[in-house]
């Protein structure tokens, strides 16, 4: 079965590599995401490996070179997955439904949602939220109305989609790989922060990156207050953006030599280890469509604190502590 995958911005290795097992995968990208993200590097790596086609410009020029291209070869295609709801998946679902192709949309985040967080920060002023919420509800309600089906990932988004579609299903993505998120002993976990060049202390993992619907200064708040109660607390963040997770510890907190920060990892190879070693994980978001971070915690059996926020506040109450942004 030939699937194209319609990719706006950035995926997950493991997503693609499900995809491109079960399918004869192609995929539409903007080339400068796919160089930047490091998807370009780690499809080398898959033992069956995806068709690419890497659209060159700007926004305005993906939209216009992948219609066109979309128009001259979307019917060698059984099937077109597109992602999210917006903007790239536009495309996708006008060509689909002219040329008699389905169109499965998957959502895997709540857009109107960490928009507003952008408000909520001051990171916008009130017109631009009012323009930006009427372009995000626009775009959901036509992809919603113009896709065969659309696929949300968790109770939370699913109802988050039925605002715009009345052809919502739940989805997977690409889960927890339990043979590789499992339990570690304390003598494998003194042996994995040795591996991994991790100090001695309380280890607290934070992996999200810095994004305005995620709250990182809270969570450095709490870790500092952790400390003054006693606790030999080691905070650890793994993301790309993990040099301003440094400035913004810096900057709040003044020079902090409890504060770990390195590149994220590949989720295929080492990340489980990480998991492994720590001892608690903390999943501060301000909006969260469904929070993967603390499933692979918990795979671990490795505690997690979480905001009580959208597809966390569904799915993990009685498996986490729960508390409120902030």
């Amino acid at each position: 079965m030939k699937l194209l995958f319609v990719i706006e911005g950035n995926t997950d290795i493991r997503f693609v590599d499900g995809l491109a097992r079960r399918f004869e995968l192609t995929l539409l990208v903007p080339d400068r995401n796919f160089r930047n993200s490091g998807l370009a590097d780690r499809l080398k790596e898959l033992p069956v490996k995806p068709a690419v086609m890497a659209i060159r410009g700007g926004r305005l020029a993906f939209q216009w070179r992948s219609f066109v291209w979309l128009w001259k070869y979307a019917r060698n295609y059984s099937v077109i997955l597109a992602q999210e709801i917006l903007r790239g998946a536009l495309n996708a679902n006008v060509v689909g439904r002219l040329q008699g192709v389905p169109v499965a949309a998957y959502v895997c985040l709540p857009h109107l949602e960490y928009f507003a967080k952008k408000r909520a920060r001051g990171m916008i002023n009130e017109p631009t939220w009012r323009i930006g919420q009427a372009v995000i509800t626009g775009l959901s309600w036509v992809n919603g109305q113009l896709a065969t089906r659309v696929f949300a990932l968790g109770e939370h988004l699913m109802a988050y989609c039925r605002r715009f579609s009345r052809r919502v299903s739940p989805a997977t993505y690409y889960g927890v790989d339990t043979r590789k998120f499992l339990p570690a002993t304390l003598d494998q976990k003194a042996a994995l922060r040795a591996k991994l060049g991790l100090p001695e202390g309380f280890l607290v993992l934070y992996s999200s990156r810095l994004s305005h619907e995620k709250d990182p200064e809270t969570f450095l708040l709490g870790c500092e207050q952790a400390r003054w109660s006693g606790i030999p607390l080691i905070a650890l963040n793994l993301s790309g953006d993990y040099q301003q997770f440094l400035k913004l510890a810096e900057a709040r907190l003044g020079r902090c030599d409890w504060i770990i920060a390195r590149d994220a990892v590949h989720p295929m190879k080492d990340l489980a280890d990480y998991y492994r070693a720590a001892d608690c994980l903390v999943q501060s978001s301000l909006a969260e469509g469904l929070g993967l971070s603390p499933l692979e915690a918990l795979a671990c059996e490795v505690p997690v604190v979480a905001t009580n926020v959208g597809g966390m506040a569904k799915h993990l109450p009685s498996y986490a502590v729960m508390v409120e942004p902030g």
